[in-house]
């Protein structure tokens, strides 16, 4: 059982990168007791009445926190990271401000490819 308060996180399961890296988090974190997975391609209802454009939260990572606040890209795998101690350092790291912003660009052109390449960008 945990101490940590229920996130919802709104992923792209269709995508083999994304549910591997969730199974490494929910390794990382102890089977992750306190996060409730979204897949985002089956829940556009859900995601409209959270104002999550779908299209856009196939293209970035969404993480709600217990208080219903949203966050999304490097801020929302930061939530996540700090989350669990192993991971607290990556995301100290990902979070300075001169690396930041490189990553961030970097991530949204891999999710671009990505999609692109399976034929799911408009």
């Amino acid at each position: 059982m945990t101490d940590q308060p229920t996130v919802k996180v709104y992923y792209d399961a269709v995508c083999p990168i994304c549910r591997r890296e969730r199974r490494r988090y929910e390794r990382l974190a102890g089977g992750a007791p306190g996060v409730v997975w979204v897949d985002v391609t089956s829940h556009e209802a859900h995601l409209r009445e959270r104002g999550i454009d779908p299209r856009d939260a196939l293209r970035s990572l969404y993480v709600e926190d217990e208080r219903g606040r949203l966050c999304d890209g490097l801020d929302a795998y930061i939530l996540l990271m700090r989350r669990v101690p192993v991971l607290r350092p990556l995301a100290w790291l990902i979070g300075l401000p001169g690396v930041k912003p490189l990553l961030a660009r970097g991530y949204r052109h891999w999710v671009r490819r990505r999609l692109a390449r399976e034929g799911r960008l408009d």
